[in-house]
């Protein structure tokens, strides 16, 4: 079945995981993303602010996308987004990690501009197995009104 902007309705929508961050995959993003020696080296990061080797959080931005696209993008009628109105790293990734996505709907709201269309933003926030915030992200996506959705199967 596939999610339209009626299916959003303002409050918690769901819960998706768990997705579990191997060392491997961690060091592997670092070394082509973001090389910096909190990601790479477990001494240079024993010494940072981090106290330890730590994903880069562009990785975790990457992994929350993945595990919304499964959880429900996947199989929403959205035309994209129009941007990333809020992101914050709150805590480390960390080698071994389960991670756990929450997603609230924050706001809904029929665009004016294209009234077949609604706005609904995203509140994100991925959690690891101790149930420690490491990351918050707020986002739109522009979703097909149902009737909308209708009358292209029609």
């Amino acid at each position: 079945m596939t999610l339209t902007f009626e299916d959003f309705p303002p409050g918690h929508f769901g819960s998706f995981g768990p997705r579990h961050v191997t060392r491997e995959e961690m060091l592997a993003f670092a070394a082509e993303y973001d090389p910096q020696p909190m990601h790479l080296d477990e001494e240079a990061a024993q010494r940072s602010m981090l106290k330890g080797l730590s994903g880069s959080g562009w990785h975790l931005c990457s992994i929350m996308m993945r595990m919304m696209f499964d959880g429900y993008i996947g199989r929403t009628a959205s035309l994209g987004s129009p941007g990333v109105n809020e992101l914050r790293w709150l805590a480390p990734l960390r080698p071994d990690d389960e991670l756990m996505l929450d997603i609230d709907v924050i706001e809904a709201r029929i665009s004016r501009s294209r009234p077949a269309t609604g706005i609904v933003t995203f509140k994100a926030v991925a959690r690891n197995a101790a149930g420690q915030a490491l990351c918050e992200m707020v986002s739109p996506i522009i979703v097909q009104r149902r009737a909308a959705v209708a009358e292209q199967a029609g």
